[in-house]
């Protein structure tokens, strides 16, 4: 049977993957190459995936998504379905493909990536109808292990920078850390650490990796989940970072569920329906955070 064009084009609009894939775009971090790049393959380019929300929709918040994958792969799942599941709650959502331990790199370019990504959403957030005070950073299972990283790690970037991006301020207004790995010590993964420090990485480098260990008063309000069976991460890398940030008397949110495996993400596909309760956890706490309110 043939369809007229009004139908096909019509069939487009109400697909919500193809809805979200119009808005979405892949761009390097660094014109001309990223600084320390050992080549000039897709492995050794930086990149942000744009998933802007409809103007219509657009909360002015905004959220860059890291994906786990034990800092030797990027997992989809924790990338773009975090981004099309927050894009279709008016957030503005830019997925970070960062350099891995798998070809060869090793911190602090995890962190650089991290940390450019911020200040590309934060030095961009007037062409993109964002808030600049209101950008946050997500990531999950050693995606949370960088995105960990920059809420502890940030700076307020190089005034005399010849680049206007590196002029601006690194620091997330807000943190989201699934299931993620936070301690570089006994309770690591041993393959995120591995990749992302070596082999025999020092002690000192240890410590100053071990997130719970960095948490200060300036470090973000941030939210937390962990399943307390997850027999690849730890729940301890989460409790231990929430017990930082209380001492810190920092806003946190932390929900522990009994059961559930690693690496569950959203626990649903497109069009994101019967997910897992943190989904909505997650959603309340944003609009106590002032994350979800429409820009005006």
């Amino acid at each position: 049977m043939k369809y007229p064009l009004t139908h096909l084009v019509f069939s487009i609009i109400i697909s919500s993957s193809l809805v979200t894939s119009l808005y979405a775009k892949e761009v390097p971090l660094w014109e001309g190459g990223a600084p320390g790049a050992k080549g000039d393959t897709p492995k050794d380019i930086p990149t942000l995936t744009h998933f802007l929300a409809p103007k219509e929709n657009n909360t002015g918040a905004a959220i860059v998504i890291c994906p786990g994958g034990g800092y030797g792969g990027l997992a989809g799942h924790e990338g773009k379905g975090y981004a099309e599941f927050l894009q279709l709650h008016g957030i503005n959502a830019f997925v970070l493909k960062y350099r891995l331990g798998s070809a060869g790199y090793r911190h602090p370019i995890m962190l650089n990536d991290a940390a450019r990504a911020l200040r590309t959403v934060r030095a961009n957030a007037a062409a993109w109808e964002i808030d600049p005070s209101r950008i946050g950073v997500m990531g999950s299972s050693a995606g949370g292990h960088l995105a960990s990283t920059l809420l502890t790690h940030f700076d307020e970037g190089e005034v005399d920078s010849k680049d206007p991006i590196e002029r601006v301020s690194s620091r997330p207004d807000i943190g989201i850390l699934c299931y993620a790995v936070i301690s570089m010590g006994p309770t690591t993964h041993h393959g995120s650490r591995r990749n992302l420090l070596g082999k025999e990485p020092s002690a000192e480098l240890i410590k100053h990796l071990s997130n719970e260990l960095q948490v200060t008063a300036k470090t973000p309000p941030t939210f937390l989940w962990h399943t307390a069976n997850d027999s690849v991460v730890k729940v301890e890398n989460s409790l231990a970072f929430a017990a930082s940030m209380s001492k810190a008397k920092v806003p946190f949110a932390l929900h522990v569920f009994e059961n559930g495996r690693h690496g569950l993400g959203l626990a649903s596909k497109p069009p994101y329906k019967n997910l897992h309760p943190w989904a909505d956890d997650l959603l309340y706490w944003l609009k106590t955070r002032k994350f979800m309110v429409k820009s005006k």
